[in-house]
């Protein structure tokens, strides 16, 4: 059994889970959390996930503020959006990264921050780490 994430388990809301579903809602490719707990000063974790177009990395991220909006929480910033490619979603406690396919390999924040655990979405709502 995988321990929960850290930086949910001491939160009172479900953003970090809610941020997933959406995601996943609509159509996101390969979502996956990158907990830096103790690695990021900034975040605990990342979100990473792609779409096939810029129009949908548009949806994706409409989707997770809308979600997110429900519960009463904004992002505190977000870069990208217009131009779709990359769009970054910072919600203090975790950032959401959107990519398209291309951007994702180019950019591979996956191996930029190796040192953090790569946990994929969906098992971890499976699993109810969240």
């Amino acid at each position: 059994m995988k321990e929960p994430l850290t930086s949910v388990s001491t939160k009172n809301d479900n953003s970090l889970q809610d941020a997933l579903e959406a995601a996943l809602d609509r159509k996101a490719g390969d979502v996956v959390v990158l907990e830096l707990d103790g690695i990021c000063s900034f975040a605990d974790c990342f979100i990473i996930c792609s779409g096939t177009s810029t129009r949908q990395n548009q949806a994706i991220s409409d989707g997770i503020k809308d979600r997110l909006r429900r519960s009463g929480n904004r992002p505190a910033h977000v870069e990208g959006y217009s131009e779709g490619e990359w769009i970054l979603m910072d919600y203090l406690d975790f950032v959401v990264h959107i990519f398209t396919e291309r951007a994702r390999e180019f950019y591979d924040l996956e191996r930029l921050w190796r040192a953090g655990k790569r946990r994929k979405a969906e098992e971890l709502i499976k699993e109810g780490a969240l």
